[in-house]
């Protein structure tokens, strides 16, 4: 499946609505989101819980569907894409950090790197070495041979942000990616995205803080369902 290289945006959203069952009736988590992140972009994605936030990211994500709207990626409409080019775009084109890290526990770090490339069928040598770069390019290959176990929760984080990077997606989504840090160990994670988007990637990160936020170079913020501020930070 072949993606737009020209596209003038890498995401545009316009009119997003979501909405969930909930007994005789649908309760709304996004009404009419409308925006444009542009290659390079580093945005936090701002709001109390209950905002819509985590329902944004998962869209932007290919994890869920609108209910209303359009979502386009790279110039193509996600939602005329079939489940196996959408699962296509999630091992291609997406790099997914979370707050829980989501390591498989009992994998070593560098297995646990490899995993996107294994699922593309990448040759066990090139997947090999490539994790290692990426591992290196976050300071963890010295980590490589431990489990998520047998690490801090910051060498776990830069393992996840390794098996991020390492397929060479178009773009990072980060889910509170400092939620489960202490603050001196936030701000190094931060430091390593600060340094991505200065090389070139483009990022959007979802947190409830605004010191982390304050690393971005331009905050959305939702409150009910509805952006209520999409600024450049100055």
């Amino acid at each position: 499946m072949r993606h737009s290289i020209h596209s003038p945006s890498l995401i545009s959203i316009e009119d997003l609505h979501k909405s969930f069952p909930m007994g005789d009736g649908r309760i709304p988590a996004l009404r009419g989101v409308s925006a444009t992140i542009n290659r390079g972009d580093y945005v936090a994605v701002m709001g109390r819980s209950g905002s819509g936030k985590s329902t944004l990211m998962n869209i932007l994500g290919c994890l869920d569907t609108p209910t209303a709207g359009r979502y386009a990626l790279d110039g193509r409409s996600v939602g005329d894409l079939t489940d196996d080019e959408q699962a296509f775009i999630r091992n291609r084109m997406i790099g997914f950090v979370f707050q829980a890290f989501n390591l498989l526990p009992r994998m070593d770090a560098l297995h646990n790197v490899e995993l996107p490339l294994l699922y593309r069928g990448m040759d066990s040598r090139e997947r090999r070495w490539r994790s290692m770069e990426a591992m290196e390019a976050v300071g963890v290959s010295d980590r490589a041979r431990h489990r998520p176990n047998e690490m801090s929760g910051g060498q776990r984080q830069r393992v996840a942000i390794a098996r991020a990077l390492v397929g060479e997606p178009s773009i990072i989504l980060a889910d509170e990616p400092t939620g489960n840090l202490d603050s001196g160990t936030g701000e190094e994670i931060m430091a390593i995205f600060d340094r991505l988007n200065q090389e070139g990637h483009t990022i959007v990160l979802v947190t409830h803080e605004a010191h982390v936020a304050r690393h971005c170079r331009r905050i959305i913020r939702l409150r009910d369902g509805v952006i209520e501020e999409d600024r450049p930070i100055v």
